[in-house]
């Protein structure tokens, strides 16, 4: 079989996840190849073209600051910035971006072509090569032409035996009507890899000029909007798109229910798992009976083009059915479909197979990121493939992999959730999915991932002395603040401005800071007290004194998990000859092979009391391998 050009990393999709894998390999000094099926695919956005939101958000800001580049890529392709969850406590504030799509397809392709090490290939890879040892060697396309390499990630997105249906129609396509991937699949199981089905969907796009406006309500871009990335050139490229909000009522669901029959999810044509956080609309209206209407978020998918997209109406009915549905809304009435909405299934893996650091456990050199691995997303699938590609590459460096911990990140809460706890459905990240998430705000992912992109060589020079010198500004002003008294005098008709108890002696400056109705800018302004800070900084330090106190008691909640991931369990114990588990937690527990009983603890199947006949286990000396 011919060779064509070695590498050192060869990134398999060039989706969000794909992307950032490679452009990290290749910017940690890995000759990279990025293979897509088709060069317009680059960091494409089948679904809807938006950046972050609930959760989302805070994974963006995370990749930005480990120095991936979805966040400036979603600063500079912005046509409206919102912060959501504004009436919620702050850490769950998160930024969402709506984007020009194919301004950041170009963007993002351009980006990969002026990434040095990084080279661009279209071809379908049919199969990897790997050797007795489990070592990676090769990828072979559909040509039978061979690119040795030395590590692999698959990110290949929806795209592995991909099959579309609208209707009772069904047939082999990747998304946005791109040809499937149908080679790889039967290789990858050849290799001993289970496969499975999911199944997403993305709604219809529609002409600008068949919406009524006038009826519906209007979304506006916040008036000073936050950018993703932290560099301090950061901007937002624009922010004055309108969204808006529309409504499905009682004949929209009528319609849907008339005609299910006829939708593949329900007449047994799909067998795919779908998204559980992001349904159908015909599994909102089966599912949830009594709800009266449905929100439909009316977006547009960029500046140069009329088509607009129905965040929230999905759905893979037929089209006559669909020209129905929609035209039963109020201000959807004349609406022309330019696209029609479609479900679409997929092959992906059961995520338990991976390690901590993305690798495949049993092979060399072999990693996994994005919708392969089973999640939901663009920003899960970014967030995948930065830390799959840092990893790619250090094991080619023979460096130490990167594995972020749960109380560091989203990042780490996600990456801990797949390969401990798996998901038998499209994986979405939500803040409720962690126990750290008081401290895990999207306003100081800079402070808790930049070093670590640092010492990965993702953080440029100037962009390290700029974090250094934020650091030394916000730390310096919690240590003045926490410094300072404040007399009645000076306070208390501000106080009583914004509606608080005034004080009768001096108080300290970060007692009145953790008043709900003191804001930090302000009540330095009444005091005449300057930091020089800048951008964010205030806000940050106003976050972090109000919150310390639930932090400190987040950390005390969370020190018996701490001290879980510190007892470590061998990875060849026969969890058999351990008396007293659950038949399910030893078939879970010798499948996985947790490396720590904190890892132990989430893996579902494993009860408290199995977690605690582990430990007495080995405090009684129960393990006597290697």
């Amino acid at each position: 079989m011919p060779e064509i050009i070695p590498f050192d990393v060869a990134v398999i999709g060039a989706g969000h996840a794909g992307v950032e894998a490679a452009i990290a390999s290749a910017r940690r000094g890995c000759k990279t190849a990025l293979f897509t099926i088709s060069l317009d695919q680059i960091g494409n956005m089948p679904c809807n073209p938006s950046i972050g939101g609930s959760a989302k958000g805070h994974l963006v800001r995370e990749i930005d600051a480990l120095g991936g580049v979805m966040g400036e890529a979603g600063d500079t392709c912005c046509i409206q910035m919102r912060m959501l969850n504004l009436s919620k406590g702050v850490s769950v504030h998160s930024p969402r971006a709506q984007a020009d799509r194919r301004m950041y397809h170009t963007y993002i392709k351009k980006l990969c072509e002026n990434t040095p090490n990084l080279q661009i290939i279209q071809t379908e890879i049919a199969d990897i090569e790997i050797d007795d040892e489990q070592n990676v060697k090769s990828v072979i396309n559909i040509f039978g032409a061979k690119y040795p390499c030395k590590a692999v990630v698959l990110c290949t997105g929806t795209f592995l035996n991909g099959m579309v249906y609208i209707g009772k129609s069904g047939i082999e396509s990747g998304p946005d009507a791109c040809l499937p991937a149908r080679s790889l699949s039967a290789k990858l199981a050849a290799h001993h890899i289970t496969l499975r089905r999911f199944k997403t969907g993305t709604p219809c796009r529609v002409h600008r000029r068949s919406i009524d406006y006038s009826v519906l309500q209007p979304q506006y871009g916040d008036p000073n909007p936050q950018p993703f990335s932290f560099s301090p050139q950061a901007r937002v490229y624009r922010n004055d798109a309108v969204c808006y909000i529309a409504n499905t009522n009682e004949i929209t669901h009528q319609i849907i229910r008339d005609n299910i029959q006829e939708s593949p999810l329900y007449s047994g044509m799909i067998h795919g798992v779908g998204p559980r956080y992001c349904p159908s609309i015909e599994d909102k209206v089966i599912r949830f009976p009594s709800r009266e209407r449905h929100q439909i978020f009316v977006e547009p998918t960029g500046l140069d083009t009329e088509e607009m997209y129905m965040q929230g109406f999905s759905t893979s009915l037929p089209e006559h059915v669909q020209i129905q549905m929609y035209r039963s809304i109020k201000g959807l009435e004349h609406v022309e479909i330019m696209r029609s909405a479609y479900a679409i299934e997929y092959d992906c893996i059961n995520p338990l197979c991976l390690t901590h650091s993305l690798a495949f456990r049993g092979f060399h050199g072999l990693f996994a990121a994005g919708q392969f691995n089973g999640t939901s997303g663009y920003e899960e699938a970014a967030a995948q493939g930065l830390i799959a590609g840092i990893n790619a590459s250090a094991f080619v460096k023979s460096e130490e992999m990167l594995e972020l911990s749960r109380k560091s990140s989203y990042i780490g809460t996600l990456i801990d959730d797949l390969v401990t706890k798996g998901t038998e459905d499209p994986y979405r990240m939500m803040t409720a999915r962690s126990e750290y998430r008081l401290s895990l705000r999207h306003s100081n992912a800079d402070a808790r991932l930049t070093a670590i992109g640092r010492k990965y060589g993702l953080i440029s020079d100037a962009r390290w002395a700029d974090f250094q010198a934020k650091m030394h500004r916000i730390e310096s002003g919690i240590e003045t603040i926490k410094a300072t008294s404040v007399r009645p005098d000076a306070v208390n008709a501000y106080l009583e401005r914004v509606g608080t108890s005034p004080i009768t002696q001096s108080v300290r400056l970060d007692a009145l800071m953790r008043r709900q109705q003191v804001d930090c800018s302000d009540i330095l302004r009444e005091l005449h007290i300057d930091f020089d800070l800048q951008g964010e900084e205030a806000a940050e330090i106003s976050h972090r004194i109000k919150y310390e106190q639930y932090i400190a008691r987040q950390e005390q909640q969370n020190a018996h998990l701490e001290h879980l991931e510190k007892v470590k369990l061998p990875k060849d114990v026969d969890y058999k000859a351990v008396h007293g588990l659950s038949s399910e937690a030893i078939e879970k527990l010798s499948k996985q092979k947790p490396e720590n009983l904190s890892q132990a603890s989430r893996i579902s199947g494993v009860s408290p009391s199995d977690v605690s006949i582990l430990m007495t286990w080995l405090k009684a000396g129960g393990y006597h391998g290697e």
